[in-house]
């Protein structure tokens, strides 16, 4: 069982690092998917201290997930998941006994905090990655300038300078 506070370790947010790492158990680019092995997807949950769902629950919970921030490839669909919260020495806690309900917890506090709306899905259609936006404003747009944004900023400089000499 975990439970605890959204903490924030210097930089580190641990409640949109694990979001962000079970968001990113699906790679677009690769063409692979942790959930697709039900040992690797214990192994994820293990090594995260958590008790590992179904993959097919983990799979809906995750695809709700990513449709929710931006992934263009999924139905925007509700999601349903059990809460349990207990009143200890520091105040209200959301308990968590599995992956999902852990991820769902950390959502949900990350959306108490204001903070979800930095959860983004990058544009590139070959990438499609999830990162949480650590700039001031909240514009970060790429999961990487050096990769992705890169990539696109060099696509459109190709395209606008093709228009003017055709």
């Amino acid at each position: 069982m975990t439970t605890g506070l959204a903490r924030t370790l210097g930089e580190v947010n641990t409640d949109a690092s694990l979001v962000v790492e079970f968001l990113n158990t699906v790679n677009v680019e690769r063409g692979t998917d942790l959930l697709d092995d039900l040992e690797t997807w214990q192994r994820w949950a293990h090594e995260h201290r958590l008790r590992a769902d179904t993959p097919a629950a983990a799979r809906e919970t995750r695809d709700a997930l990513r449709a929710a921030i931006g992934d263009p490839r999924l139905p925007r669909l509700g999601l349903r998941a059990p809460a349990e919260i207990v009143l200890g020495p520091e105040g209200p806690l959301l308990v968590s006994e599995t992956a999902r309900e852990a991820v769902m917890a950390a959502s949900t506090r990350l959306t108490v905090l204001g903070e979800w709306i930095r959860l983004k899905i990058c544009p590139a259609d070959d990438c499609l990655w999830a990162f949480y936006d650590e700039s001031r404003n909240r514009s970060r747009t790429w999961c990487s300038m050096r990769s992705c944004g890169n990539r696109e900023k060099a696509r459109a400089w190709r395209a606008r300078t093709a228009d003017v000499s055709t």
